[in-house]
Order: C-alpha cells, then structure tokens, then sequence
C-alpha cells in the first residue's frame, strides 16, 4: 500500500450518535438527569473503541488526521422544533422516524411553526427531492453546538490527543451543519447549498487537503448518511479537482461505521457502490500500513 501521504478522515465520531453505555454518559447538572445520546446508532460505542485502538496503533504512520463535527442550533429545518401538523401539534422525531415532502407540506399535513418561513421552506423542499438523494428526515435534537452530545467519543478524543503530541501537529476539525435551512450530512457540501452562506458551499479547500492522500482511510458515523454522502462527494469531485486520482486511493474501514437503525439498506448499498467504484474496504485488522 503507498503510504506516502496516508490520511485518516473521520466522520462525526461525537457522542450523540453513539450507542453508549450507562457508565459513559454524564449527568445534566440543570435536572440531574442522566444525558443519554440524542441518536444513537446501534454498534457505532464498539466502531468507535476499535478506531482508537487502530489510532493508537498506526499513529506514527499517519500524516493527517481530519475530524468532521455534525453541528446545529435548536432551530433547524431537520429538528422538531421547526415542525407542527396541520392541526397544530407537535412533530415526533421517531415514528420510527418522520419524512417530510413537499407534496405533504403543500397538502396542509405539516408546516414550519414559523409561517413566513414556508416559502422557504418549499423551495428548499423542491431542490432537495430534485435531486433524489434524500427526503428531509425530521431527526430529534442532536449536535447541538456547546452540548455534550456535540462532543467527540472519550476514547477517539484521547486518541486523537496522543496522536497529536506523538507527530506534532493537530488534528484537522471540519463543522457542517450550522446553517438552519439546509441539511448537511456531507462533510463536502450541503444538500442544497445557500447562496447567502459559504459554509454550505463546496469544500473545496477540504477537497484539496484529502485529495493530496496517497491513501484515504475512512470512518465514523453513520454509514448510512453522514460517512456515505461524503465518500460519495470525494468520489463525485475529487477527478476533476486532483489529476490522476482514482477512487482507489479510498480505503473504507468497515468495522469503524455502522448505518442508522432502519437504514440498513442504504448501508450496504454504499459499501457495494463504493467497491464497484473502485474504492477499497478492510476491516482495520486487515490493514498492513
């Protein structure tokens, strides 16, 4: 395997999105409550114990490692919050979970809380089923930014630390997700980008970085949407970008991610579209750096 330039992009390894045990959850000092992970995927608490022991393990042999952070406000146009029926009541999050159309919102069945925020709201609607990725998935509250669910799993934190002080250099953060109007499972860029927000805008400087990698180790969660959107995005622009890349150069570590619970499917549907696109996928064992 070239190791050159090898490179570690890991996908919103934060708390929320982890199936963590009791003992790996603090306690909300404003209720006394336990914190329990917003949205949980079910095997990312192991994935995620197996990337650090895998950072811990190949540190000296990694050049760059990238850490991508889901981030949002309270008010977003995937929470709760921003929804009501038709009638007026609350948006559950899970039942199991609860799509949104922009045939449903111009029926009446749901609307934005906000009523000058429709407009909006439907042409935001119209562009993202356009495309026929994703239909809007109204998700409970989660990443929110300054929360702890926000935060990164304790031992990829950790590892991500040792692995610092060992080659004197610091992990690279990327933050999605902070405009309300848009989601934003791709660390490349938004579903449906905001003229008004460079943020949402094709990452092309994150391009660059990744691209130069001779080998592009990824993981993180969840399979299903956040690391599938963005491997899908890495394959889509990265040829035009860097001459000579090949998907080749990607090597999915697939006991590091695991899909939404009910997304199985799609799950696997990336990891067959990615070896037909001939990128590579090991379980981290496998891996001879």
């Amino acid at each position: 395997m070239d190791r050159s330039n090898l490179q570690l992009l890991v996908i919103d390894p934060q708390n929320d999105f982890c199936d963590l045990p009791a003992a790996w959850q603090p306690t909300d000092v404003l209720t006394g409550q336990r914190v329990a992970p917003a949205l949980p995927v079910p095997g990312a608490h192991a994935d995620l114990q197996r990337l650090a022991q895998f950072i811990r393990r190949q540190g000296a042999r990694l050049d760059a490692i990238t850490v991508t952070l889901d981030s949002h406000q309270r008010f977003d146009i995937a929470h709760p919050g921003f929804w009501q029926t038709g009638a007026g009541a609350d948006v559950a999050p899970f039942t199991p979970f609860t799509p949104i159309t922009a045939a449903q919102v111009r029926a009446g069945e749901f609307a934005p809380r906000h009523s000058a925020g429709l407009p909006r709201t439907l042409q935001y609607l119209d562009a993202l089923e356009a495309q026929g990725r994703y239909t809007l998935m109204v998700w409970p509250v989660h990443c929110e930014v300054g929360s702890w669910g926000h935060g990164v799993h304790a031992d990829v934190l950790a590892a991500c630390g040792a692995w610092q002080l060992q080659r004197q250099r610091a992990v690279h953060n990327v933050f999605k997700g902070t405009n309300p109007w848009t989601e934003h499972y791709s660390a490349i860029q938004a579903e449906v980008p905001d003229a008004a927000d460079e943020r949402t805008a094709l990452h092309t400087a994150l391009l660059g970085q990744l691209g130069q990698a001779d080998v592009l180790l990824i993981a993180g969660e969840a399979s299903s949407h956040c690391v599938r959107a963005t491997t899908e995005h890495l394959v889509q622009h990265l040829p035009r970008l860097v001459t000579g890349w090949q998907p080749r150069r990607i090597v999915l570590l697939t006991d590091g991610m695991s899909p939404v619970a009910g997304f199985e499917a799609q799950h696997q549907a990336f990891l067959d579209g990615m070896r037909a696109a001939g990128a590579q996928l090991f379980n981290m064992n496998e891996i001879s750096l």
